[in-house]
């Protein structure tokens, strides 16, 4: 299966002589460059290799039949890496050859070729583009986007996205759902382990770093990886997202509880767990995050 990189992590067509711009035109290759400009011809520029190069306005943007491309959109592209194919060239008024750009067929391709070949469950890379409050947007793959809700971010609750992800960032996720127009919803936590096997990274009597997720009557639901929380006694003064250095007092399978005692409270620096991977390639078909003996089930079944 083909696998198409997100922008930003395509070859780079800058450093490419004109003999290897060329052979590109035959190849179908898809390339980088960043946008320099947008002119009042409403197309892209840029320069290749010491080469200009246009991308008219109706190439920035694959679209949905009917659907037009709003001027935001392709104004964005600016100072930003923006991948394509090379179509072809033309003349310009002083002889010289520039290439024809586009964006739309390099995405086209990644959906016939990529993206319409995946089926739910399936593993692959994307790059977080932007974070709203419901959820972050990734790049799967030529600049299209695609979903990873809040609530597929991790098993253990967050406030934002943000607490778990940042833009730029790299990630694997599974594909979750795919609408009718073939938009894709993504996942990460099922990549993240069950509960026993993010469990069986500790052991009671170790103290480790956590971040406060929840603060409630009865106790404080602490952090101490993306797909597993303790349970701490109350303690008005803490708040979400603070940073805590916490002692594992037990570990129970049957109940999914891990009993935690808060040693220091003002570690005075933000704190984000990195994904740690369980699930790397492949795909998924079910995934039980709960244990055998709890009486609480957690699963996905793609």
């Amino acid at each position: 299966m083909l696998e198409y990189r997100a922008e930003g992590l395509c070859r780079n067509a800058n450093h490419l002589t004109r003999a290897e711009l060329n052979r590109c035109i035959s190849t179908g290759e898809i390339l980088q460059s960043t946008a320099l400009a947008y002119d009042t011809d409403h197309r892209l520029r840029f320069e290749l290799g010491g080469q200009r190069g246009y991308m008219p306005h109706d190439e920035c943007l694959d679209t949905a039949p009917g659907e037009t491309i709003k001027d935001i959109a392709v104004l964005t592209r600016v100072g930003r890496p923006t991948c394509f194919v090379i179509t072809g060239t033309m003349p310009e008024e002083n002889d010289e050859e520039t290439y024809l750009l586009s964006r739309a067929a390099a995405q086209r391709a990644c959906r016939r070729q990529y993206l319409d070949t995946l089926e739910t469950g399936s593993v692959i890379p994307c790059t977080v583009t932007h974070i709203e409050n419901f959820g972050a947007f990734c790049d799967v793959g030529c600049g299209i986007s695609a979903l990873l809700p809040i609530d597929c971010l991790s098993v253990s609750r967050i406030a934002s996205p943000g607490d778990r992800v940042q833009v730029g960032q790299q990630l694997l996720c599974a594909v979750k759902s795919r609408d009718a127009q073939g938009r894709i919803v993504l996942t990460l936590r099922e990549l993240l382990g069950t509960w026993s096997e993010n469990a069986a990274c500790f052991a009671p009597g170790e103290t480790v770093v956590g971040i406060v997720r929840s603060v409630e009557e009865y106790g404080v639901f602490i952090e101490i990886a993306p797909n597993l929380a303790g349970l701490a006694e109350a303690d008005p003064t803490l708040r979400p997202g603070q940073a805590v250095s916490v002692y594992i007092k037990s570990i129970l399978p049957d109940k999914m509880k891990i009993k935690l005692v808060v040693v220091n409270k003002n570690l005075g620096q933000p704190l984000r767990f990195e994904p740690h991977y369980f699930v790397t390639r492949g795909r998924i078909k079910k995934w039980i995050y709960s244990t055998p003996q709890s009486r609480k089930q957690i699963e996905t079944i793609f």
